[in-house]
């Protein structure tokens, strides 16, 4: 397969396709002329948002004879891993749920990996192996104290690459993302979670008039007007940072971590004004308790990213994000209809 710049690749594995970032990613993969293998059990996927155009494997990633057949079939050069869980609130209340798929699919997908001779992965790691973070922005050298299971499951498979790169040679990137946002410009595909826990699709779910208030969690945090903070990144930014990742790898450059972010941090309540601005809705809101495991404030400081990988985030303007969240939820009401 030739990419848009004219040069030959064989196929990139995204191991978690069919999810809201996965399928952004598969899409943005195949726009640029790469060959895509998609590897989902479609437990939080959905097989509308991939695009037709790639490869689809249905299969869970910590199957072995699963990978190794996937792998015999294809000529997979390098992986994107956006196959884990990822909901806070759960990991409070189910860590062995996350410890299990997260960190053993990471071990069974690694495995797989050596047995084919594929020694390139991109994983998706996330501002929650931070904790409370020390300072903000928060730097990629601050220290880690996770609050919750999913981001200490996530350092853990940190921690794993590191260790299996000395062992086995197998390169890779983490790129730790704080809160993934909007959609698709063109609403084709976009955000669409069972049971639905991110701030942004909420809020547009009020917009929308499907709910009648939003529940904003928590106005005793340590932020200037006590709700959490934190720093949204377009999708398709995110997206690119990935595909700069995989070149940054086959380049022979050494393994890496990078934060992904937009330098910027937004309170609940910001958010909700900016989304009454966008859609000119009025958004009821009120108050609810803390839910647990939700740090005061996160912001990235993504410079090493922007220097060493040449990311240009495209998507810079909060309501412009929210801006693409809308159409998508305009145009399909009630997300994917494949569940």
């Amino acid at each position: 397969m030739m990419n848009t710049k004219g040069e030959i690749y064989m196929a990139v594995l995204v191991a978690g396709g069919a999810g809201y970032i996965g399928s952004h990613m598969v899409d943005r993969l195949i726009n640029e002329g790469y060959d895509v293998v998609v590897a989902d059990n479609l437990s939080t996927g959905h097989r509308q948002a991939v695009n037709p155009k790639a490869k689809f494997y249905l299969g869970d990633t910590r199957d072995p004879k699963f990978l190794d057949d996937l792998f015999a079939k294809e000529d997979i050069e390098a992986v994107i891993h956006m196959d884990a869980f990822s909901l806070v609130s759960e990991s409070m209340k189910k860590p062995l749920k996350y410890f299990d798929n997260n960190v053993i699919g990471m071990i069974v997908l690694l495995e797989a990996m050596k047995r084919a001779g594929v020694k390139y992965i991109v994983f998706s790691s996330t501002a929650a192996t931070y904790g409370n973070p020390e300072r903000v922005p928060i730097h990629e050298k601050d220290h880690k104290e996770p609050i919750n299971p999913y981001g200490e499951s996530k350092l853990i498979m940190e921690h794993i690459m590191k260790w299996v790169e000395k062992a086995d040679g197998i390169h890779s990137v983490a790129l730790r993302y704080f809160n993934a946002a909007g959609a698709k410009q063109d609403g084709s595909i976009g955000e669409d979670h069972h049971p639905e826990t991110h701030l942004i699709p909420m809020v547009l779910k009020v917009a929308a008039g499907q709910q009648d208030t939003l529940k904003i969690f928590g106005d005793d945090y340590d932020t200037p007007d006590g709700t959490n903070v934190r720093d949204y990144v377009h999708i398709l930014d995110l997206a690119d940072a990935h595909i700069l990742a995989m070149e940054y790898l086959k380049k022979g450059n050494p393994s890496n971590v990078f934060n992904l972010g937009s330098s910027t941090g937004f309170s609940n309540k910001q958010i909700v004004e900016a989304a009454r601005k966008v859609t000119g809705k009025p958004i009821p809101a009120e108050m609810a308790p803390r839910r647990g495991g939700d740090p005061d404030t996160l912001v990235a400081d993504s410079t090493k990213a922007r220097e060493v990988l040449g990311w240009k985030p495209k998507f810079d303007n909060i309501e412009d994000i929210i801006s693409t969240a809308w159409t998508w939820k305009q145009t399909h009401p009630n997300g994917y209809e494949d569940k």
